[in-house]
């Protein structure tokens, strides 16, 4: 695994929703240095986009290969 087992937090909350349906949420927070040493923090230009996203048709295909 590329990330410490102490840089990483993953939080788990259930409830009843609105819908008064239980749910689920899941948080996961990582440590700032940790993401600075795979190239993804925020502050790196590593970590933005720099091509623009694919067309709505190539995700459509992908999505239905999935299947």
């Amino acid at each position: 695994m590329p990330l410490a087992a102490d840089a990483i937090r993953v939080d788990l909350t259930c409830g009843v929703g609105d819908d008064g349906r239980w749910h689920g949420w899941v948080g996961v927070r990582v440590q700032a240095a940790a993401l600075r040493g795979l190239g993804l923090h925020p502050d790196q230009p590593s970590a933005a986009a720099t091509n623009p996203s694919p067309p709505a048709w190539w995700h459509a295909a992908a999505e239905r290969r999935a299947r």
